[in-house]
């Protein structure tokens, strides 16, 4: 197995410098896809809604083949910026005999960006409204039927389904911020660990080991009801280990940017563990089902014993609503919930021991309104930005 502590010092040089933030769009990545060296083969696969073009990158001369695709939910980008890495890292690294040995075991395949349009929209669905991720059997859209062409062709035998996920997602007990979660889909509504399954669950269990080193306790393991519907359900189905990416929140890190390596080392890690899996007639996943199931118990910000007018003493939560103005991403501080949050955690927790907070006479405390700021007894003002809750 190689360093990842070496792999972790080299991306934090050498990553992908033009990728920054979580704005990303095909604006962004095709001068990136126009200057890749001649290691990599570039084809344009199709056209989304909006005729945005949809290209796929093809690398490596070996036997195995891996599909991967991201930003099928345009809003998620993390593991966009990981990918570009990655081809990075091969370009640089390409002599290098562990490298090289990738190289000539794989041939991999990867579409950075399956839904342009919401990319550029910054939101989940595509142009005409539709989940691309629960459009895996109809195939309503050209987005959809590109990749599902892509699959039935290339007959990959693994595939990398790469998201994202909330802030609001924790695991263990207590809870910690869900850094990275992944999942290896049921094929069918029973969960059934079939052969194909369990190579996910192997691998993802490596992944989890790996990982534990750098971010302990806070690697989750997704839901696995099964929707046939999803893509990667789908393709479970048709017995193609699948494995999905979901990259979460780092303390204080909006922009996924500390996130944004953990994606780059599990992606490496994947590509060994598939290596390790050729010797192993019947693949292990024994620790599979001990990686802490992800749940939703988190807040951006939790505000404890607060008294409010007409409630009392309670608890306020605030959780930033990201809305695109222009080219610009904004976290809008919004009231999630008041009540007794004794079940939640926040990011970032304040006690008002309480306190009555000191607002403008005409805001209402009510679910959904925008919050900036909080003042206490003439004391300077509690402000709710992505900034303030950086407590790294």
């Amino acid at each position: 197995m190689m360093n990842y502590s070496a792999l972790k010092d080299w991306h934090n040089s050498h990553k992908e410098s033009a990728l920054i933030g979580r704005y990303i769009t095909l604006h962004n990545i095709q001068p990136l896809i126009d200057k890749l060296s001649g290691l990599f083969s570039v084809a344009v696969l199709g056209y989304s809604v909006e005729n945005r073009p949809i290209s796929k990158i093809t690398f490596g001369t070996g036997p195995i083949n891996i599909l991967g695709w991201s930003q099928m939910h345009g809003n998620e980008s993390t593991t966009t910026k990981a990918l570009f890495d990655l081809f990075h890292w091969f370009d640089s690294n390409k002599e290098e005999s562990a490298v090289n040995r990738l190289l000539t075991e794989f041939t991999f395949t990867m579409v950075p960006m399956l839904n342009p349009d919401g990319a550029e929209a910054y939101t989940r669905i595509n142009a005409n409204k539709v989940d691309l991720n629960r459009d895996a059997q109809d195939c309503t859209q050209p987005e959809s039927l590109i990749l599902k062409e892509l699959y039935t062709s290339l007959k990959p035998d693994y595939c990398l389904n790469l998201h994202g996920q909330r802030t609001i997602f924790g695991v263990g007990k207590p809870p910690k911020s869900a850094i990275v979660s992944f999942l290896s889909p049921s094929q069918d509504a029973l969960r059934t660990v079939t052969h194909s399954r369990k190579k996910g669950m192997a691998i993802i269990s490596d992944l989890n080991e790996m990982l534990q080193e750098f971010i302990p306790d806070s690697v989750g393991r997704y839901d696995d009801g099964f929707n046939i519907n999803c893509v990667g359900d789908t393709l479970q189905h048709k017995n193609i280990p699948t494995i999905l990416f979901e990259a979460g929140h780092f303390p204080g890190d909006y922009d996924r940017e500390t996130t944004r390596v953990f994606m780059f080392l599990s992606l490496i890690r994947v590509f060994e563990s598939v290596l390790l899996l050729k010797s192993e007639e019947t693949p292990s996943s024994n620790s599979y089902f001990s990686i802490p199931e992800n749940k939703k118990c988190f807040f951006d910000y939790i505000i404890r014993n607060i008294d409010l007018p007409e409630i009392g003493v309670t608890d306020m939560a605030i959780q930033f609503e990201e809305k695109l103005v222009g080219d610009q991403l904004n976290f809008i501080p919004k009231i999630a919930q008041i009540a007794e949050l004794v079940d939640f955690i926040g990011h970032l927790e304040i006690d008002l021991a309480s306190e009555k907070p000191r607002v403008p006479a005409d805001f209402s405390f009510e679910i959904g309104n925008i919050i900036e700021e909080i003042q206490v007894n003439g004391k300077l003002p509690t402000t709710f930005s992505v900034k303030s809750n950086n407590i790294l």
